[in-house]
C-alpha cells in the first residue's frame, strides 16, 4: 500500500469517529505513526499509564481484565478501523484500568499523548470536537451495557455475530464467549444451532 493510500485509510478511519473538515482530517492523520506489534504484545497494562491512542490496520486486539480470582474477562476485542486506548488514562493521566493485548500481529496507527495534547493548538475547534467523540464512545458503551442486559445469550451471540462475523473464525472462541457474558460450552451450542 502507497504512503497516500495509507494516509487515505487513516483518514477514514479518523472520519468514522471525529467530525472534521478534509483539512483537519490532514492535520490529525499527519500526527499519526504506524506502529507494530507482535502476537501476546501489550498495548497497555493496568495499574500502568497509557498514553496513546490508536487505531487498527490489521489484527486483533483483546481489551480485558484480570478478575479477583485471576480469571480473565475480555471485554472487546478491537479490529480493523476501531481505535483502542484507556479513554481515563489518554485524558486524565490516570493508571489504565485494563489490559489491552495483542492476539494477532497488529499494525496500527498512533498517536502519542503528547501530539494528542497539542491538537487544540493544530485544530482550534478541538475541545468541542472531542467533547463529541467522547459523547460518541460513551453512547457506544451504553448500547453494549444495556443490551447485555436485555438480551438472552442467543441474541447477545447473534449481535455479535452480525456485528463481528470475521472475529468467529479468527479468535479463540474462549474470548469470545466471556466478551457475551456465557460459558464456552453455551457458546459452542448456540454456534452449532446457529449453523444447523
Amino acid at each position: 500500500m502507497s504512503t497516500h493510500e495509507t494516509k487515505t485509510e487513516l483518514q477514514n478511519y479518523l472520519s468514522n469517529y471525529f467530525s472534521l473538515t478534509t483539512d483537519q482530517l490532514e492535520k490529525l492523520a499527519d500526527l499519526f505513526q504506524l506502529e507494530t506489534l507482535g502476537k501476546g504484545e501489550f498495548f497497555a497494562r493496568s495499574g500502568k499509564p497509557c498514553e496513546k491512542l490508536s487505531f487498527i490496520k490489521s489484527g486483533y486486539l483483546r481489551i480485558y481484565e484480570t478478575a479477583e480470582n485471576g480469571k480473565e474477562v475480555t471485554q472487546w476485542i478491537s479490529s480493523k478501523g476501531e481505535f483502542t486506548t484507556d479513554l481515563g488514562s489518554l485524558v486524565f493521566g490516570k493508571a489504565a484500568r485494563r489490559h489491552i493485548q495483542s492476539i494477532s500481529a497488529c499494525e496500527l496507527y498512533t498517536i502519542n499523548k503528547q501530539a494528542y495534547s497539542s491538537l487544540s493548538s493544530e485544530i482550534p475547534q478541538w475541545p468541542e470536537i472531542e467533547k463529541l467523540f467522547i459523547a460518541k464512545c460513551f453512547m457506544t458503551l451504553e448500547d453494549r451495557i444495556f443490551g447485555f442486559l436485555a438480551l438472552t445469550a442467543e441474541e447477545r451471540y447473534h449481535q455479535l455475530f452480525q456485528l463481528k462475523k470475521p472475529l468467529f473464525n479468527e479468535v479463540p472462541l474462549h474470548y469470545l464467549a466471556s466478551m457475551i457474558g456465557m460459558a464456552p460450552e453455551t457458546l459452542s451450542r448456540i454456534r452449532k444451532n446457529y449453523n444447523s
